[in-house]
């Protein structure tokens, strides 16, 4: 039996039309997904890693689509294709199950940003300068210059704590003293140190020294003073070693600890 010539003209005008509109759809594509990207990233704060992967995710979308209306039009049924990728889909989500949530962890960090480059925070049991957030890992440096590589879903997952998003920090350190010392010098002493430090504020509250407890073998001074966050551990090395030169000074002793033994028989 002949195929009509009317019946082959006409299925090759649809298959003609049909890589008209992936062509044409495919152009369109592009242009709507660097319309989107352009107009996010005028947004304040954008991340360019979050604008590389949403171009990626818009316009992998949009060839779907214009993939799918292109099969159409060649009078190819798109039903068993849809659920043909529906089924990929799933079989993807579960296959790369971490990845991707790795990649929604990243997604989040970089929206809602709980870290920053070159903040100084602690995550996933680890502390460290964070150095680069990608969508899949965040890279941190270790105050000994090694390098950490977080799976981002690790940090989501975990408690963030973030050293350098605060403009200052408290300096908490502990001093212990004789008991036969005067526990007021002692007090003068490191409220001298602090209130000569030009790095020391005096808010939100000015240097605090008192008693913290009458321990077994000393008498132990809680300090409390208020520093810029990158003054942090400048001060906190210098005031220990300030106050025991001080200490030493002044007739202070820092006792060692003491334990006593009966060694007479019973």
């Amino acid at each position: 039996m002949l195929v009509s010539l009317d019946v082959v003209m006409n299925y090759a005008l649809q298959i003609i039309i049909g890589i008209v509109i992936f062509y044409v759809g495919r152009k369109i594509a592009r242009l709507m997904t660097d319309v989107v990207i352009k107009g996010l990233n005028k947004t304040p704060n954008f991340d360019k890693t979050l604008g590389k992967f949403l171009s990626s995710v818009i316009y992998g979308i949009l060839l779907v689509v214009v993939a799918l209306a292109a099969l159409s039009q060649m009078g190819i049924q798109t039903t068993s294709f849809i659920a043909l990728l529906g089924a990929i889909g799933l079989a993807i989500g579960l296959a790369f199950k971490d990845t991707l949530s790795n990649i929604s962890s990243g997604i989040m960090i970089i929206l809602f940003q709980p870290i920053k480059i070159d903040e100084f925070v602690e995550v996933a049991g680890v502390a460290g300068i964070v150095e680069e957030i990608n969508i899949f890992h965040t890279f941190m440096k270790t105050p000994d210059n090694k390098m950490i590589i977080l799976g981002n879903a690790s940090i989501i997952n975990g408690n963030i704590i973030n050293y350098s998003r605060k403009a200052t920090r408290r300096v908490d350190l502990v001093f212990s003293i004789s008991y036969n010392d005067n526990i007021k010098l002692a007090k003068e002493s490191i409220l001298e140190i602090a209130n000569a430090d030009a790095r020391v504020l005096q808010e939100p509250d000015v240097p605090f020294v008192a008693v913290k407890e009458l321990a077994d073998s000393s008498i132990n001074l809680v300090v409390r003073i208020w520093v810029k966050s990158e003054d942090y551990w400048d001060v906190n090395f210098d005031t220990i070693e300030n106050v025991k030169l001080k200490f030493d000074e002044a007739g202070i002793t820092i006792p060692f600890p003491q334990v006593e033994m009966n060694t007479k028989g019973h």
